[in-house]
């Protein structure tokens, strides 16, 4: 059973690459009631709309029981969904088909004619995308703390894996660069008016608050906008200034092919330090408990729901 977004990107590669299967009989209209969800039915019709959605997706044939069950799903996420007030509007259903078409990089209509072509009606396609928005929001809600990945976690799992015992805690740095503009071709006397100036105003200044005020009103002065760096992304020498630096206050001045810059040094903290293996790593873990915690879920909900097959 598919339980996660991963059937619309294949959807996606299949219609861009031009691989959707061919030749794909006209929909059938029959209305013919197969199981009853809750006093919500599923007809062969739906059956049939979402073997071909399937099909598009997969490339293969998929058995109609194991259609029945994604279907039968979809019905338990939205009744379980509405008990929790989760209802995507048309709007919200709609903004996601249409980022569908742009990730695929053509227009919505487009995608519907695709869709239309090979005899899936587009509303088949938003009803499993609604389904699945659904759902999605309710395991991250509900379940919030129990899907949260420890940074020791992720560590260890690191090292087991490469055998490196990674640094966890570092320093996270916040802190706003200021530049002091020196035209080119500027005068050494001229030059060393404006270092005395970036000293004075190194006095000056206690917090990036006064630094906004004081260099967003300074004549050939830019303040720029909140920047942050952890220990891992910046170089020793660097982190030495900044640890040498008291908070709010600005670092001594320096002369660039931009002019004489500063930085104000907005805050300094402890933080656990993240790499690229980390994040891999984590978001691997995470993806784990989310497929744990939501086939648990599922099956809680199933077992509580009224399924009545009709014609099998």
């Amino acid at each position: 059973m598919t339980t996660s977004l991963p059937i619309f990107r294949l959807l996606i590669i299949a219609l861009a690459a031009g691989l959707i299967l061919t030749g794909l009989p006209s929909p059938s209209r029959a209305q013919n009631i197969v199981v009853m969800v809750n006093g919500d039915p599923i007809t062969d019709y739906d059956i049939e709309q979402r073997s071909k959605l399937d099909q598009l997706t997969t490339q293969k044939t998929p058995p109609r029981q194991e259609v029945i069950n994604e279907l039968i799903d979809d019905k338990v996420k939205m009744k379980e969904g509405r008990k929790y007030g989760v209802d995507p509007g048309i709007s919200d259903v709609n903004q996601s088909y249409e980022g569908m078409a742009q990730r695929m990089r053509i227009s919505p209509e487009q995608l519907t004619k695709s869709l239309e072509t090979k005899g899936v009606r587009p509303e088949t396609l938003k009803s499993r995308m609604k389904a699945e928005m659904v759902w999605t929001s309710l395991v991250r809600g509900r379940f919030k703390e129990k899907l949260l990945v420890g940074e020791r976690d992720v560590a260890q799992a690191v090292q087991a894996q490469t055998g490196d015992k990674l640094q966890i805690e570092g320093t996270e740095y916040k802190m706003q660069p200021i530049v002091l503009i020196v035209p080119r071709g500027s005068s050494a006397a001229f030059l060393e008016t404006r270092k005395k100036e970036a000293e004075t105003y190194r006095t000056r200044v206690a917090s990036c608050e006064e630094a906004n005020s004081l260099f967003r009103s300074t004549p050939n002065a830019t303040i720029r906008g909140t920047i942050t760096k952890t220990t891992a992304e910046l170089p020793e020498p660097l982190r030495k200034v900044l640890d040498d630096t008291p908070i709010g206050h600005l670092t001594a001045p320096e002369m660039t092919k931009n002019g004489i810059e500063m930085v104000a040094l907005c805050s300094r903290k402890p933080t656990m330090i993240d790499t690229p293996k980390k994040r891999e790593v984590r978001e691997k873990m995470y993806q784990e408990k989310y497929e744990k915690t939501q086939k648990a879920y599922l099956d809680e909900l199933r077992k509580a729901a009224m399924i009545e097959y009709r014609n099998r």
